[in-house]
C-alpha cells in the first residue's frame, strides 16, 4: 500500500504481468543488508501473525490448511518480484539447480532492492531493522541523512513467502505506514483511470509524489503540496493501463535531507 493499507480485502487474483528483478541476479550489496541462509524448517501453512494496527492490510480469514500457495493469491497483491506463483516456482527450481538468486531469500535485501533498484530511490540503501515471524517480514528501510547519528527510516515494507517450501521466497506485497498513508484506493480494490489517490500525512512543507506503476510507471502526479499534523491529502492521477492485473501505487515526498525521505506503497487490480 501505500501509505498504510487499513483493512485488505480478501481476494482471489489471477496474476499475468511479469514484474522486473525476478532473474538470478542479486542486487548490489548494501551496509546492513546481507544475505541469510534459507530457514532450517519450513514455514507454517497459515500466516504467524496479523499485521499490526494500522498497517497494509488485515486479511479477514487465514489461508484454509494445505493453501500455502494462496498466502499471496487469496490475500495479499504480489508486487515485486514475482508477478505470478508459476514465477516464484520457476525461480525455486533455477535455485535448487544451480544457487542462483540467492537474494530472494533473504527479506532484507529484497525490501532494498524493491525501495532502491524497482521504485527507484537510489538512497534508500539499508535495513535499519527487520522483523520476521513465520511467513511475514516487516524490514525498515532508510538511509543515512549527512546529520545525525542514526539512519533514517522511510517505510516499513511488508513481505511474505509466496509458494510452499523451506525455500520459498520473499515477495513484497504492501507497507506499514505511519506518518504518511496511503488509504485511497483500498488495497486490492479494481480501479480505472483517472484515480483518486489520498490519505493522512504529518509534516511541514511536504511535497508528494505519486506514481501508478506496472513493470514500469504507467501514470504520475507532481507533486502535490502538504503538511500539518495528521492532514488529509488527496489527488487525481491518470494513467496507461498496463499488461496484466496487479498495479502498485507509491506515495511519496522528501526534500529536507534526501529526495526521497518517506514513502508508501499499496496494491491495486486493473477494473475489468
Amino acid at each position: 500500500m501505500r501509505p498504510r493499507m487499513e483493512h485488505a480485502l480478501p481476494l482471489l487474483i489471477a496474476f499475468g504481468l511479469a514484474l522486473t528483478g525476478c532473474g538470478g541476479e542479486s542486487p548490489r550489496e548494501t551496509p546492513a543488508a546481507t544475505a541469510s541462509p534459507p530457514p532450517t524448517a519450513p514455514p507454517p501453512t497459515l500466516p504467524a501473525t496479523s499485521p499490526s494496527p494500522g498497517a497494509t492490510r488485515s486479511p479477514a480469514s487465514p489461508p484454509t490448511p494445505g493453501g500455502e500457495e494462496r498466502l499471496v493469491a487469496g490475500y495479499y497483491q504480489p508486487l515485486w518480484p514475482f508477478a505470478t506463483l508459476a514465477e516464484a516456482q520457476e525461480w525455486q527450481r533455477a535455485h535448487r539447480a544451480d544457487g542462483r538468486g540467492a537474494w530472494h531469500l533473504d527479506p532484507a535485501r529484497t525490501a532494498i532492492a524493491f525501495s532502491r533498484d524497482h521504485l527507484g530511490f537510489k538512497e534508500i540503501d539499508r535495513a535499519v531493522k527487520t522483523v520476521t515471524e513465520g511467513r511475514h517480514a516487516r524490514v525498515h528501510v532508510g538511509f543515512r541523512a549527512e546529520e545525525g547519528p542514526r539512519p533514517l527510516v522511510a517505510a516499513i515494507v511488508h513481505l511474505v513467502r509466496y509458494g510452499s517450501g523451506r525455500d520459498a521466497p520473499w515477495e513484497v506485497v504492501g507497507t506499514d505506514d505511519t506518518s504518511l498513508t496511503l488509504t485511497t484506493p483500498k488495497y486490492g480494490a479494481a480501479v480505472g483511470s483517472p484515480l483518486t489517490v489520498g490519505g493522512r500525512i504529518t509534516g511541514v512543507d511536504e511535497s508528494i509524489r505519486i506514481q501508478v506503476r506496472g513493470k514500469s510507471v504507467v501514470g504520475e502526479e507532481c507533486c502535490l503540496p502538504a503538511g500539518g499534523e495528521n492532514t488529509p491529502w488527496s489527488a487525481r492521477v491518470s494513467f496507461t493501463p498496463a499488461p496484466g492485473r496487479t498495479l502498485t501505487i507509491v506515495a511519496s515526498t522528501g526534500g529536507h535531507v534526501a529526495d526521497v525521505e518517506r514513502f508508501a506503497v499499496t496494491g491495486v487490480t486493473m477494473a475489468q
